[in-house]
């Protein structure tokens, strides 16, 4: 059977009729709420009538914020009362609130504090990307300001309040990170004609502002639902599995792109999947996650911590599907680890006849797996360059994360042609022979990564790492032509099973040492902060290299040189390590 009968099942219709009872039944699903359970409830009910029968919905405990209103006004030159929202995970003020001058920060990144001093001020910075709100809070704090003031992104006439969270803690805190990575100031949000108002005043004279926060933040029981469609006893890889998963909390409001609609996509794959079980190679596991919004991403850790083993031996890739078919977009954006790179490009090409983006995929949305070395991707309509200019990048829309995100945010037109896609996606990974993994591209990244260090990476021998690199280039181009080649081979019904089982061991493991190695810093075991400034790069372990030859000898640099000799002592092993796991799996092949 072709891919061409499932994408023909799938149908937006479907899709429409869940958002809508979701969105009309469960609006403010909340991680740690009532409606935050029943939304649970209501995936897991919704899988079992879609005819799974592995369906389980978990509560664990977490970390969440429940924030209120936030009473804000300038005191200075004149007084104006302004309408706020006290961000997720903000520190409560006092009764009395604060008060300081503001200084405006732009995008809120450690290049925009350049000749700024912001200590004992409150920060004004964009919402928009990047760096993300967390770490717009973390950097602020850095620099000693001592409140921050976030300003939506969309068109100037944009009134839309926004919420949003700044906790930069991925998932429940330790006793360790607990102490260093939780917000430490107040932040509140503001609509984006509010902060361009602001702005101006702020170029003529100094501004001083007062505000108040209102949050409960704590630990509180939440919900997700994890869904299983194993493949047939009869797989040769029975036991492997693609991840499929989106968050299903929301803030005030319908929601309804944000994510009750991936939330739908999930189910109507679920529907039509199950109907073609039997030609399925390896099965699907579906996750809907909670503590997205509040929690800084706590359901999704928790079910990787806490499944580890099967995640780490048995997961093929993660799809991630969030804030599908939104309205006014003309383009498609994906975001992937490199070696997957080609799989979906080939996939959009066939199903899109419109123009479409790839970057590289960072640590944002709940790609908790990074550190477990799976491969993940997400895609979703896009706005067009001119578009996110003039609405200062709102790349989900201008009512993201606010209450103006409702049903008419939702392009069924569109729903039709992006489930089409994910179930394109999704049919390719579940059942070709071979994975449909490339190596050259990662291999590309991280030759051109090195290269950029090439100057500032000498005083810690990274010329060896970059030989090292070229090798794995070379044996990357080996493994992916003999991929190439037993793809062909089964296509001409002269594939050999065996081939394929040793060649898919193999990309997995690859992926084990390589997703780790471009896109974290903490490395396999931990979580960087949401939006952590070096993750946002490739081989983001090496990111503090250009700021050793700034350096004069001295305690700091000594201090920052030993930390990255052993960044680069772990890049070296992974690309070592690499080449030899290719070497030995084509030695078995002849």
């Amino acid at each position: 059977m072709s891919s061409q009968s499932v994408l023909s099942e799938v149908s937006a219709d479907r899709i429409r009729a869940h958002v809508e009872k979701i969105v009309r039944e469960i609006p403010h699903r909340a991680a740690g709420s009532a409606n935050g359970k029943r939304m649970a409830e209501y995936s897991r009910d919704a899988m079992k009538a879609a005819g799974l029968s592995d369906v389980v919905m978990h509560e664990l405990p977490a970390v969440v914020s429940f924030p209120e209103h936030a009473e804000f006004r300038v005191e200075a030159p004149n007084e104006i009362a302004i309408q706020a929202n006290t961000l997720g995970h903000s520190v409560n003020t006092t009764d009395d609130g604060i008060r300081g001058e503001i200084i405006d920060v732009g995008g809120g990144a450690f290049s925009d504090y350049e000749g700024k001093d912001a200590r004992g001020k409150i920060i004004l910075t964009e919402l928009s990307y990047s760096p993300a709100r967390h770490e717009k809070q973390r950097i602020a704090a850095m620099k000693g300001a001592i409140g921050a003031v976030m300003m939506n992104w969309g068109h100037p006439e944009n009134e839309a309040v926004p919420f949003g969270s700044v906790k930069p803690v991925w998932g429940n805190p330790t006793p360790e990170n607990a102490k260093t990575e939780m917000p430490t100031i107040p932040c509140i949000g503001i609509a984006r004609t509010a902060g361009l108002n602001l702005r101006g005043m702020s170029t003529k004279e100094p501004v001083r502002v007062w505000f108040r926060t209102h949050v409960e933040n704590g630990w509180r029981p939440v919900q997700i639902t994890i869904a299983k469609m194993p493949a047939p006893a009869s797989s040769p890889e029975k036991d492997d599995f693609v991840l499929v998963g989106g968050h299903q909390d929301s803030w005030p409001g319908e929601a309804a792109t944000d994510n009750a609609a991936g939330n739908a996509c999930k189910m109507e794959l679920a529907r039509v999947f199950l109907q073609h079980r039997d030609k399925l190679r390896r099965g699907v596991t579906f996750g809907f996650w909670t503590a997205h919004e509040t929690g800084t991403m706590a359901g999704s850790a928790w079910f990787a911590d806490r499944n580890w083993d099967a995640l780490r031996k048995n997961c093929v890739a993660y799809l991630q599907i969030d804030q599908p078919a939104c309205v006014g977009t003309t383009e498609w954006n994906t975001a992937s680890n490199a070696e997957l790179k080609s799989f979906h490009t080939a996939i959009e090409s066939q199903l899109l006849k419109k123009k479409f983006k790839w970057k590289r995929a960072v640590k944002s949305g709940d790609s908790s797996f990074f550190g477990l070395g799976i491969p993940m991707f997400h895609g979703e309509g896009a706005f067009t360059d001119a578009e996110l200019q003039a609405t200062a990048n709102a790349t989900l829309g201008w009512w993201h994360h606010s209450i103006e995100n409702r049903l008419d945010k939702m392009d069924w037109t569109l729903m039709q042609e992006h489930i089409r896609v994910y179930a394109g996606y999704l049919w390719e990974l579940a059942t070709a022979p071979v994975l449909p993994f490339r190596f050259v591209p990662v291999a590309e990244q991280v030759i051109g990564r090195l290269e950029e260090f090439k100057e500032p990476g000498k005083p810690v021998g990274l010329d060896g790492a970059q030989a090292r690199a070229k090798q794995f280039a070379e044996a990357a181009a080996r493994i992916d032509s003999a991929a190439a080649m037993e793809t062909e081979k089964f296509k001409g019904g002269r594939g050999s099973e065996q081939a394929a089982l040793l060649l898919n061991r193999t990309m997995k493991r690859l992926s084990r040492i390589l997703v780790p190695l471009q896109s974290t810093a903490i490395g396999t075991y931990g979580h960087d902060p949401y939006g952590y400034t070096p993750q946002t790069t490739m081989i983001p372990c090496l990111y503090d290299l250009t700021e050793l030859a700034k350096l004069p000898d001295g305690e700091q640099r000594w201090m920052l040189e030993t930390r990255m000799v052993r960044a680069r002592n772990r890049v070296a092993d992974a690309l070592e390590d690499s080449s030899a796991l290719i070497d030995d799996a084509l030695a078995q092949l002849k």
